[in-house]
């Protein structure tokens, strides 16, 4: 892990997998910009389906 933190190494895609599985997040929130983003990775990675369709299809309606 020290060598991670220091930047010598990079988790391949299967560790980050296993980390976010130990950590409850999703894998998306690894690769987020800002704690903002991370926390709405969180929020949405617990909706149902249905639910992230629905927040979709408003988001696209505010775009428009």
């Amino acid at each position: 892990m020290n060598h991670y933190e220091k930047g010598r190494h990079a988790p391949d895609i299967q560790i980050l997998k296993r980390i976010s599985v130990e950590l409850g997040v999703p894998l998306a929130y690894f690769f987020c910009d800002s704690e903002l983003s991370a926390e709405l990775s969180c929020l949405i990675e617990n909706l149902t389906e249905q639910e992230k369709y629905n927040l979709l299809e408003t988001l696209k309606k505010r775009k428009a």
